[in-house]
């Protein structure tokens, strides 16, 4: 707003034009993204309700995580997908129990999903149709009741994450005609074997993709198991790796509920991620650096007039880790950490863990992020 002597018009003209192309971005993902979270809620209240007498897992409310979600994206629009994270509870007379996956070197934590038995009587006695497995004989069991979550979605005793996907994704192929969003939308279920991806089309306008993925939480924390792989490992069909999505969604929703309008944290992210695009740099390195400066850094100054200085910010800070190879996972041992994202308590007292490791063990990939860098 304050145009400076002998400042080039064009110049002035190019900047809006940017500005109000980041700011189309984040306004179309937002609306896009509250379309995507309505037609999971409908989605849900199908599933429970034709599900109301099994016992299948019990879904809960879905959460939108990822870039899309958070307001941002490195993709075009065409290639955006938003991911929503469906947490998953056990049905009744069925306990989960987390077991460490140590079969297997995995570079992420990887748990088993164990499901065992409760004894239900004391519900039966209180009028409760359902019987107890523990304490029904299997023929009675077979003839009045269906059959328990161990011997539909199991592998021997451990939740399968490839039965849950295939469950859920022939319950959204029949159930898809009762969904409202269904007179709007065309729908087509894409392969998948650890979640449910959909390709939505209304009319003429572009296709909307949504990847529904399965979670469990880990004790009362932000912090979940995930049916979803890595780029780099795709783990055993009982195998369900740690994931920080969720905590990382209920960081961005803490900043969004304190920050002025027309803040600048998501215009940084939009524009930053599309300028990392074929560099070295991965957009969660991105993230983990603007998280840690909106601890950093008030949220009041990230206002719309601070835009240039939070983009320098973010490019010295991400400059400093490089040099230093090294910069810190966000939920690890982290003293900044808003009080109201929950993490297990050997989270908050763990030593802070590296994310540029690489570059500290190899000179070599120290020296390409040193040149990627400069290129930015």
């Amino acid at each position: 707003s304050e145009e400076s002597e002998g400042e080039d018009p064009s110049e002035r003209d190019l900047a809006r034009i940017y500005e109000r192309r980041i700011q189309w971005s984040v306004q179309k993902l937002a609306r896009r993204r509250r379309v995507v979270e309505e037609l999971l809620r409908d989605l849900l209240r199908v599933c429970r309700e034709c599900f109301l007498n099994s016992f299948f897992p019990v879904l809960q409310p879905a959460i939108g995580v990822g870039s899309a979600c958070e307001g941002w994206s490195p993709q075009e629009e065409k290639d955006v997908v938003y991911c929503m994270f469906v947490p998953l509870k056990p049905p009744s007379g069925h306990t989960f129990h987390l077991e460490l996956d140590t079969t297997e070197e995995m570079p992420q934590k990887g748990m088993c999903v164990r499901v065992e038995l409760v004894c239900t009587c004391t519900k039966e006695q209180l009028g409760n149709t359902m019987l107890c497995f523990l304490h029904h004989c299997e023929h009675e069991l077979r003839g009045n009741q269906e059959p328990s979550l161990l011997q539909t979605l199991c592998t021997g005793p451990y939740l399968d994450v490839q039965k849950i996907a295939l469950w859920f994704q022939k319950f959204v192929t029949s159930a898809w005609a009762v969904v409202p969003q269904s007179h709007d939308y065309s729908m087509k279920v894409l392969p998948s074997s650890r979640s449910c991806k959909l390709k939505l089309k209304k009319a003429s306008r572009k296709p909307l993709f949504v990847e529904i993925i399965f979670g469990i939480q880990q004790g009362n924390s932000d912090i979940f198991l995930s049916s979803q792989p890595t780029d780099a490992l795709i783990p055993p069909s009982t195998t369900w790796l740690e994931t920080y999505a969720v905590a990382e969604a209920m960081f961005f929703q803490h900043i969004a509920r304190q920050a002025p309008r027309h803040s600048c944290y998501l215009k940084c992210l939009q524009l930053c991620a599309r300028i990392l695009v074929g560099t070295g740099f991965s957009h969660y390195t991105l993230k983990t650096v603007v998280m840690h400066l909106l601890t950093l850094i008030p949220i009041p100054g990230w206002c719309r007039k601070d835009f240039l200085l939070r983009l320098d910010d973010v490019m010295q800070y991400l400059s400093c880790c490089v040099k230093e190879k090294r910069l810190n996972h966000f939920f690890f041992g982290n003293e900044d950490m808003p009080k109201e994202i929950s993490l297990p308590p050997d989270f908050q007292t763990a030593q802070p863990i590296n994310l540029f490791q690489n570059l500290a063990q190899d000179l070599d990939a120290h020296a390409v992020a040193l040149h990627d860098f400069n290129e930015l």
